[in-house]
């Protein structure tokens, strides 16, 4: 089969399974794109021969028809999640050269279920970033290009979105705390879903918040989403806030059948200064899902407009402390010291070196509000307004809604280098750090392009533990969309 790479994870799972291919034929095909697509950045660490012996062995399985959905399929795999044996440094130099002696728990069961690692995948530093320009292995480049300037591919999981957007693997794992799945996503014309929070196990995964933290996929398409969310869930006794709920059939619930669901229109989401094209997207996809045969209902959240500052409080206060532990001790950098320097100058001069300046940005900001002064006045009262955040979501899907059309991003993709104000770029969460602080689930899908010719995303919030009729609605706005937009290639 020619152009193999360009197939979606349905359709390489089902040429495999008919013979038409194998995983070493698949494998080998990803394998060239990946050594060739230097100039993109996505790739920090090749793992080319594990993924060689990977296929072969899942060829074996697919021969003996023992073979689960995943089995043969090559991924990316983002450098937060930690892989025995394989450089995990969560593109941080605090880390360097850590390998961890343990597997994650998502990327055990992908491994389990037979996928491939191609390698792991740029991003954010510690998942801190909106654009992935805060990595210590320097900027991913999103593949698509419309003028002479390098663009963004969102982040933190830039490098997953933008291996994905190029056809450098077939899909990806991806972390989202307040948007780092689904914010990419939209920027590269990709799909990402964020589950629910305690839907997929954080074990293994290097931590920034802990209570808002979530793994998801990062795929081609809607479809392709629910197979790899299915192998990626379920019940981990090593992880505390992991549910024990069963994992449904994800791909089963793709009926496109959305009659008499009810969709809710938030008004808050209309913001100031929001471009028209976004605008009219907004508008389009809530008309696609009304002519598929859902009701249209305007409703209102009303904390929305306190989610930002209220995220930028609590996700800070809980890197702070999960931060502490990168000390140089144990593993990872460890700062040159002078004569006579003790302990406390090596703790200084080893973080200094080691985190990059926005995570220093966000470690002194998460001290300051969790100090003896200021807890009750920021912490505290931003955990209020969470719980207010998470109310307002309850009272509208009490009230019958099955799901939230909004926006997924207030713009296309923009310049590398060009939104370097840190409020500046926090607003680019304005849309999906809500879904994070209520703990909901989320999926951006593409859905049109932008007088430039760059994708724009829409974004899908659905009810806690019913991703399976979060990913149905999708799937019927994907239908409707028809967006089969691609990067030309240039790098």
């Amino acid at each position: 089969m020619s152009d193999l790479t360009k197939l979606t994870l349905a359709q390489t799972r089902d040429a495999m399974r008919k013979g038409d291919t194998s995983s070493a034929e698949v494998t080998g095909a990803y394998s060239k794109e990946v050594e060739a697509s230097g100039a993109l950045n996505a790739y920090v660490e090749g793992t080319l021969n594990i993924a060689a012996d990977q296929a072969k062995a899942a060829d074996q399985r697919i021969a003996e028809g023992d073979a689960p959905d995943m089995c043969g399929i090559p991924l990316g795999i983002k450098d937060l999640f930690c892989t025995k044996g394989v450089k995990s440094q969560a593109a941080s130099g605090i880390l360097d050269g850590f390998k961890p002696e343990y597997e994650s728990t998502v990327t055990s069961k992908l491994f389990d279920a037979g996928a491939v690692m191609l390698g792991k995948l740029n991003m954010d530093e510690f998942a801190m970033g909106s654009s992935n320009e805060t990595s210590v292995y320097g900027n991913v480049v999103n593949p698509w290009k419309v003028d002479d300037r390098d663009l963004t591919p969102g982040g933190s999981s830039g490098g997953s979105a933008a291996a994905v957007a190029a056809d450098l693997c077939v899909a990806a794992t991806g972390t989202d705390t307040g948007g780092s799945i689904r914010q990419p996503a939209a920027f590269t014309g990709i799909t990402g879903i964020k589950p629910t929070y305690g839907r997929v196990s954080r074990w293994g995964i290097v931590a920034f918040a802990s209570s808002l933290d979530q793994a998801g996929p990062m795929t081609k398409d809607v479809r392709d989403a629910a197979i790899m969310l299915e192998a990626m869930c379920g019940h981990d006794p090593k992880d505390s806030t992991s549910a024990d709920l069963p994992v449904p059939n994800f791909e089963a619930a793709l009926t496109g059948d959305i009659k008499g669901k009810t969709i809710g229109i938030p008004k808050e989401y209309r913001m100031d200064g929001m471009s028209a094209e976004i605008e009219k997207l907004w508008s389009d996809g809530t008309e696609m899902l009304k002519d598929a045969g859902a009701e249209i209902k305007d409703i209102s959240l009303p904390h929305t407009k306190y989610a930002l500052p209220a995220y930028y409080v609590i996700a800070p206060a809980e890197a702070s402390s999960n931060l502490a532990r990168y000390d140089g001790v144990r593993f990872g950098h460890r700062a040159k010291l002078d004569a006579g320097d003790g302990i406390t100058e090596m703790y200084e001069k080893t973080r200094a070196e080691g985190f990059g300046a926005e995570v220093q940005r966000r470690v002194m900001v998460g001290t300051y509000v969790l100090s003896a002064g200021f807890y009750d006045a920021y912490y505290n009262r931003a955990r209020k307004v969470r719980a207010l955040i998470k109310q307002d979501f309850e009272k509208v899907f009490a009230d019958g809604v099955d799901a939230i059309l909004t926006p997924a991003t207030p713009s296309a993709a923009f310049g590398l280098g060009e939104n370097m104000d840190p409020i500046q770029m926090y607003l680019n969460d304005v849309f999906t750090v809500t879904v994070n602080l209520a703990g909901l689930p989320g999926i951006a899908i593409p859905a049109g392009l932008d007088a430039s010719g760059l994708p724009l995303g829409l974004q899908l919030i659905g009810r806690p533990w019913e991703e399976g009729d979060l990913l149905n609605v999708a799937y019927s706005l994907e239908r409707a969309a028809g967006f089969v937009a691609k990067p030309d290639k240039w790098w």
